[in-house]
């Protein structure tokens, strides 16, 4: 990472993350990650990420891509999304971060620092997994886990809601800020076939206040079984994943901005060739 630049915002940044506890587990994730073999997770959000980007009028000559990402444009520089990104101020006009937010132990760090290697208006974009994914799963194995044991442990991280990451954006100075999502629903055999989609996927528990010792068969048997009685269709059970993806540009005097309250030329009603009437009391 570019030394020569270190501004308040990052340094606060690093001794915030110094003194809050960590919900990933970095080397956990690793582990996952290496042994993953990718899947259609990764296939849906590199699709709908180049669709979005299909809509820019733009020709990317310097392009950033930030997590386990796919070639997803040509010539891009690939960097770990570690907790100090590995970017030089101002060196690219398009950064994607892509499918590692969500594992992000500091979220707003990410954009902020992805944001700092960006031109002026340059683009950044990013997809991730938000809070609607693993919904069954999640509570399948909370009252699974209950039932065997009495008690619960962390087992999906908890993933953000598009209003809280959208307004990320703005919090790291991004210009035109934007938010979207989709949501797909899968279907599997029974939730053993889920769980080990999981894996293939790198996105197992790496959270790091997991528990450090093997979960009882006991357990995941209860959840399937739960799983099967109450969220399942035509034999199958179901499985949400809910994708986030965020737009913002580097701020730039070249951008469009919002002109000032007050500052018309011209009513709405004349645009649209109707006769204003006053409110009523």
């Amino acid at each position: 990472m570019d030394q020569g630049l270190n501004p308040p915002r990052l340094r606060n940044m690093t001794w915030h993350m110094q003194n809050v506890p960590l919900l990933t587990d970095r080397s956990a994730l690793i582990r996952n990650r290496h042994r993953a073999s990718d899947g259609f997770l990764r296939d849906i959000a590199r699709d709908e990420l180049l669709d979005r980007l299909s809509l820019v009028n733009r020709e990317f000559k310097s392009s950033l891509i930030i997590g386990p990402a796919p070639q997803i444009v040509p010539n891009a520089k690939q960097i770990e999304d570690s907790e100090t990104l590995d970017v030089t101020t101002n060196s690219h006009d398009l950064a994607i971060h892509f499918m590692a937010l969500h594992w992000a132990n500091d979220p707003v760090g990410q954009i902020i620092q992805s944001a700092r290697a960006l031109q002026p208006d340059g683009l950044f974009q990013a997809v991730c997994l938000g809070g609607q994914t693993l919904n069954e799963l999640r509570i399948c194995l909370a009252q699974a886990e209950s039932e065997v044991t009495g008690g619960l442990s962390p087992r999906i991280a908890p993933m953000g809601e598009i209003r809280d990451l959208g307004a990320l954006l703005q919090r790291a100075g991004l210009a035109l800020p934007v938010a979207d999502n989709i949501t797909v629903l899968t279907s599997y055999k029974d939730a053993f076939h889920l769980m080990h989609d999981l894996r293939n996927f790198g996105e197992t528990n790496a959270l790091n206040a997991r528990l450090r010792h093997p979960t009882k068969r006991a357990i995941f048997d209860r959840c399937a079984e739960i799983y099967a009685k109450t969220f399942a269709e035509d034999g199958k059970i179901i499985a949400t994943f809910e994708f986030l993806f965020l737009s913002g540009w580097a701020p730039s005097a070249d951008q469009p901005k919002p002109l000032r309250p007050g500052s018309a030329t011209s009513r709405l009603a004349d645009a649209l060739k109707t006769t204003e009437k006053p409110l009523r009391d």
